[in-house]
């Protein structure tokens, strides 16, 4: 499970809910939450906003070879890519064949993390 430093858990909670159709599976402390675990089918993203000077750092503000921060086995991009199109998903790059021989697209989530939904071409 990828964990992700975030800037603002309500808006990165959001992102995902809204947006992707993940569900909440935890989000916690109950007096103050400042993490959660959001979750659908296979893949779970643990979302931390650990203190205020503490802001995200996406591998692409790192590594501008290796902008990918978490890869997600999708068994059908093609089908999931429409479904969060229909959804008003914007992406960073649409379903594709890309360099690395992967079926799929890329999404920036509402901290700069980039998410790879796809899968092998075999």
């Amino acid at each position: 499970m990828p964990c992700f430093i975030i800037a603002d858990l309500k808006i990165s909670v959001s992102f995902y809910v809204d947006q992707l159709g993940f569900q909440i599976t935890y989000i916690g402390p109950d007096e103050n939450p400042y993490w959660a675990i959001v979750g659908r089918d296979n893949i779970s993203i643990m979302l931390k906003a650990v203190a205020p000077e503490i802001k995200p750092i996406p591998n692409r503000t790192r590594h501008e070879w290796a902008p990918t921060d978490a890869y997600i086995s999708a068994a059908e991009p093609d089908t999931l890519f429409e479904e969060y199109r229909s959804n008003g998903v914007t992406f960073s790059k649409p379903v594709r064949d890309n360099s690395d021989n992967l079926r799929g697209f890329e999404i920036e989530d509402a901290d700069g993390y980039i998410l790879f939904f796809g899968h092998p071409n075999l």
